[in-house]
């Protein structure tokens, strides 16, 4: 496998009675081929007015297939704004990166969580009928669910508006404050949603992420780590493979990691995780989220994101120049080349 190359696990599961028990309409989603590997939570790029830039949405995809080796993406997530923006929005998106992405990207994940049940209903079937590979969905997070069964009937009810599509749970408590341990959740999930296929775990919590593997050996779970300072770590406890903002430019070098990790080399795989997290360290005491991701992106790829959207302000300058520096420091090649997409770091 070269460099760049999306990595693929040697792990996989068998297929249990349970699978083999669901009815033809819903076994549409477990012939999908899993998800795994790295996943890009993608921005959603703007024009400087605050308006969604579609126009450069086929641009990225080559970015990140060409120079990034990251042919899965996941779209209108935390990174991509998408409870910032509206119904319209969102579906207008999700349609140019699943048009754009056609015969290039192996997975389109669309996320379709929403506050209202009717609204993700609509993104669920909408992600459907343009030919997404799977959805996800975040809990709710102002009217909250207070316990597993609540979260439960609300996923069952998003996943049967796209009953042919793979459904994955986004567990993301430090955003939304819906604390419900994803061990809690996953027993018993396929008997109420038998599209279940995996979780987007964004949580540094590796216990509760550990017994997620642990108790669900013997099911086809995508178990898809989303920290990405620790994503080693998570490969440790069973990840199958990863959604992050940072694979949008450090897709690469994480590659590198995955690959080194397969191969059992777990020195170079740690030193590759120490590079990626000694950068990410550096722009998190800035203050690093989505206005700084945007920017490190366009920074790196020359491909302009925009600013974000109102309440986030776009990160300062002082920020970006040294963000620029600290990618010099690393390794990284010059700006010039930076800007050209082509960004290492050190090894």
């Amino acid at each position: 496998m070269g460099a760049g190359d999306p990595w693929v696990p040697a792990r996989s599961f068998r297929q249990n009675d349970q699978d083999r028990r669901w009815s033809r309409r819903d076994s549409m989603a477990s012939r999908k081929k899993n998800l795994q590997g790295l996943v890009a939570a993608t921005i959603t790029p703007m024009t400087e007015h605050g308006e969604i830039n579609l126009s450069v949405i086929g641009q990225y995809v080559d970015y990140l297939v060409e120079k990034q080796g990251v042919k899965n993406i996941f779209v209108n997530g935390t990174t991509g704004e998408g409870l910032s923006l509206s119904i319209s929005e969102r579906r207008r998106v999700a349609e140019e990166w699943v048009t754009k992405g056609r015969n290039k990207l192996d997975q389109v994940v669309i996320h379709v969580g929403a506050l209202s049940l009717k609204e993700s209903q609509e993104l669920a079937k909408h992600a459907a009928e343009i030919g997404a590979d799977g959805i996800a969905v975040i809990a709710p997070f102002f009217l909250k669910p207070q316990n597993k069964d609540d979260l439960t009937a609300f996923l069952k009810e998003v996943a049967a508006a796209a009953p042919a599509l793979p459904f994955y749970y986004y567990h993301i408590p430090a955003l939304t404050g819906v604390k419900i341990r994803a061990e809690e959740l996953l027993d018993g999930i396929q008997e109420k949603i038998p599209t279940f296929q995996g979780l987007k775990f964004s949580d540094t919590d590796l216990l509760d992420f550990g017994q997620c593997v642990d108790q669900n050996r013997q099911r086809q779970f995508a178990f898809l780590f989303g920290v990405d300072e620790q994503l080693l770590s998570a490969l440790v406890m069973g990840a199958t493979g990863a959604v992050g903002s940072t694979y949008n430019y450090l897709g690469k070098k994480t590659n590198q990691m995955l690959e080194a990790y397969e191969r059992k080399d777990f020195s170079s795989a740690l030193n590759y995780q120490f590079c990626i997290q000694r950068f990410i360290n550096f722009v998190i005491k800035l203050g690093f989220g989505v206005s700084q991701t945007k920017a490190i992106m366009t920074l790196v790829s020359g491909i302009p994101m925009g600013p974000p959207r109102l309440p986030l302000q776009r990160a300062s300058k002082e920020f970006i120049d040294n963000a620029e520096a600290k990618l010099k420091s690393l390794g990284f090649l010059s700006f010039t080349d930076l800007k050209n997409g082509n960004l290492e770091t050190s090894s």
